[in-house]
């Protein structure tokens, strides 16, 4: 059985046959490629005699192995080479001939330095799909800018809601929300260029730039009268910008409910002994005069929601019909009923670092089902295996630990 997920070891998954070469760092390349292991693809995770950053990041029982890097490499095998060495290059380009994919975050001028461009790759593999995440579209004057995930928030326009909605100071959205929107996608597009290649037989280059993916995210919520041409107003979402859209307190705590559609303002106010305010305040008429005063509307709701417990709240407005949910913090979400019962956090056994809490796949499938299928490597764990399976001898592999080129764990 594999020790990760309880699951016989050979289970079937989706990508069990794509082999990709992952040379990302950090949380947006890592975020995708992850994914794709889950599904069961080979991925190969090619790092720098330095390791990937988020190996020093967070909390670790042992260097190297930080917990931001556990929760973002698990599915994945590790290859350590120096790549600015020729003999480095050149064992890349022999696991090239053999892989699907390859991802980078790099910009596209630090692959071209390396000599690892797209028109170099697809002589060697013309099958290859060559696929770039990095901060800015290639054709613009930010192309060769880097990019961070607190740059692009900013850049993007997400930050500036903070201060269209509430007249605070514009800040950032306390997660790497730009990075793992982009990783994302990247899973969905390289999946497609996958399919694509089934009928063309050929690969292609991928540029997945962060500032394009999250402009297009934020807008697409945020458009509204800029939509048209000439514009029919400033713009921006009035209900999702309203300072009174937030989790409201309750005599015990905080409480998160939505009321938004006509079926549930007529619930709500009946709930609270307001049944004829639906129809006598011309407010309440449809979801265009409600916008309109939503904040005055929202505002009432958290003056009402303040007079009882959380809990009372959550029964009663369950009950007719209204969405609510409790707040949780970063505490109190692993006793989440729901998520206990449906086993979301799994507890796994890593052979370096012990006893880990780790979240699985969030969908679910019927017959291959994605999971873990490795747990999250050491720095140069499959360094020797990787080689091996690409074809080179024992000697050359020696070869290249010898000469620094090629660098394995030191428990190897």
């Amino acid at each position: 059985m594999d020790a990760v997920n309880g699951r016989p070891a050979k289970a079937t998954r989706p990508l069990q046959n794509l082999k990709i070469l992952d040379m990302t760092s950090v949380v947006m390349g890592p975020s995708c490629t992850q994914a794709l292991g889950d599904m069961g693809a080979d991925v190969i995770k090619v790092e720098s005699p330095e390791g990937d950053t988020t190996r020093w990041a967070g909390p670790g029982r042992n260097p190297g192995m930080g917990a931001l890097y556990l929760n973002g490499n698990r599915s994945k095998r590790s290859i350590v080479l120096n790549l600015k060495k020729e003999k480095g290059l050149d064992a890349l380009f022999r696991l090239v001939k053999r892989a699907d994919v390859l991802i980078y975050n790099v910009r596209p001028q630090a692959m071209e330095r390396l000599g690892l461009s797209w028109e170099r790759l697809q002589i060697i593999n013309p099958r290859l799909i060559y696929t770039g995440v990095f901060g800015y579209g290639q054709g613009g004057e930010y192309a060769s800018l880097p990019a961070y995930d607190d740059l692009i928030q900013a850049a993007s326009g997400l930050s500036a809601l903070f201060h269209q909605s509430t007249g605070e100071p514009p800040r950032y959205v306390p997660s790497a929300i730009a990075d793992r929107i982009t990783g994302l996608t990247a899973v969905g597009v390289i999946l497609a260029a996958v399919i694509e290649r089934q009928s063309s037989g050929l690969g292609q280059r991928i540029d997945i730039p962060m500032f394009e993916t999250m402009v297009s995210f934020v807008l697409a919520d945020h458009m509204a009268g800029l939509s048209f041409d000439p514009p029919m107003g400033e713009g921006g979402y009035a209900r999702q910008l309203s300072p009174q859209r937030k989790p409201y307190r309750t005599r015990d705590g905080y409480v998160s409910a939505l009321v938004y559609s006509d079926k549930q303002w007529q619930n709500f106010l009946r709930l609270i002994g307001r049944e004829k305010d639906f129809t006598d305040d011309p407010r309440y008429r449809n979801v265009t005069t409600r916008l309109a005063h939503i904040d005055e509307l929202y505002g009432e709701v958290e003056a009402v929601l303040a007079t009882k417990n959380t809990a009372e709240w959550l029964t009663v407005l369950r009950a007719v019909d209204i969405p609510a949910m409790p707040v949780h913090d970063l505490k109190s979400i692993f006793t989440d009923p729901h998520l206990q019962q449906t086993e979301f956090f799994l507890k796994t056994q890593h052979p370096s670092e012990g006893q880990l809490n780790e979240l699985r796949s969030s969908h679910t499938w019927s017959r291959t089902q994605p999971a873990p299928t490795s747990h999250a490597p050491r720095h140069g764990q499959h360094s020797v295996d990787v080689l091996s399976e690409a074809g080179f001898s024992a000697s050359e592999i020696e070869e290249l630990l010898v000469n620094k080129v090629l660098f394995k764990a030191t428990a190897d």
